[in-house]
């Protein structure tokens, strides 16, 4: 700022005005200093200005996994949200470790960013609420409990689930079996629900659970299994290619649906019917969430519905 007031021959306060679009600056005054500031390739200082202005519209967002699309769509609707609100967003990987999750929210919060938006489960309640107390904090995803002080956004799980077995059943399915994730709360929900509405529906027990694709081909062949409940799109993906080496055909022989209805759900043949969780809109809810505790608002928790989409992967039972 002194070598632009330098150049044009005014005071750095002018300049200071001139920059900032605030009154005092006559508009050719203002022209020139614009210029010259371009042309000597004058940046503003987004955190000299957030200590100036106690406030850097700068917003930090720290996911677990960059290889997820599931992650990486709620962080491109957390950034078209923070466009939209004229706020600057940081990006941070947590590389699905809990420890450094917590190290990186911490540096997060060092940078003097309003507020961190935590698109991850594994970090504890304790972390969450002690950072909470540093700043702002939201975070996308089921976890055990949330503490009063920290907002919150997730899907369903519960209804998700219920959707998928609710479909395999209406195609005439009874032997379903559930391909299930991590012990993560949104997984044992899920799992749970399973159970709950495979119940509900009066099909017949034992239902089959496991965690490897291997279990889930052997009782195929076996006759004990016609159609599969994935916990999320990959190992969804996972069993398609294992049924395929299998010689198994989907859907003909097995109907399978997942969860998440990422781009793979499109990519994959057959297409993969899928529970939709709205991640783009799971982002946009969180900053708004953000925003509002920003302004002194509560915090609060907010779950969205999801919807199942239909595509080739599910199909009628091949028994009756």
């Amino acid at each position: 700022m002194v070598d632009v007031a330098a150049a044009a021959g005014v005071s750095k306060s002018l300049v200071s005005l001139a920059l900032r679009d605030a009154p005092g600056v006559s508009a050719t005054t203002r022209a020139r200093i614009m210029a010259i500031a371009d042309d000597l390739g004058y940046r503003s200082h987004t955190w000299a200005r957030a200590l100036a202005a106690g406030r850097s519209q700068v917003i930090g967002i720290l996911l677990n996994d960059l290889h997820s699309a599931y992650h990486t769509d709620i962080v491109e609707g957390i950034e078209r949200a923070a466009d939209a609100a004229g706020l600057t967003t940081v990006l941070s990987h947590g590389q699905r470790d809990p420890k450094v999750l917590a190290q990186r929210l911490g540096h997060l919060q060092d940078l003097s960013v309003d507020g961190v938006i935590v698109v991850s489960a594994l970090l504890s309640p304790d972390a969450l609420a002690h950072a909470a107390q540093r700043g702002p904090v939201v975070v996308v995803g089921r976890t055990t409990q949330v503490a009063d002080t920290v907002g919150a956004v997730w899907n369903n799980d519960e209804v998700g689930a219920h959707l998928a077995v609710e479909h395999l059943a209406r195609l005439g399915h009874t032997r379903i079996a559930h391909l299930a994730g991590s012990h993560r709360p949104a997984s044992q929900a899920r799992r749970a629900a399973f159970h709950a509405t495979m119940t509900a529906l009066d099909l017949p027990a034992p239902h089959l659970v496991c965690d490897d694709t291997d279990t889930v081909i052997a009782s195929v062949r076996a006759g004990a299994t016609t159609a599969v409940f994935a916990s999320n799109d990959t190992r969804a993906a996972r069993l398609l290619g294992a049924a395929l080496d299998a010689g198994i055909s989907v859907p003909g022989d097995l109907g399978v649906v997942g969860y998440d209805n990422t781009e793979l759900t499109e990519l994959l043949r057959p297409r993969l019917t899928s529970v939709d969780q709205p991640r783009h809109e799971m982002g946009q809810r969180a900053l708004a969430i953000l925003t509002d505790l920003l302004g002194g608002g509560p915090a609060r928790v907010e779950v969205v519905a999801p919807r199942l989409i239909v595509r080739d992967s599910s199909g009628p039972s091949p028994t009756p």
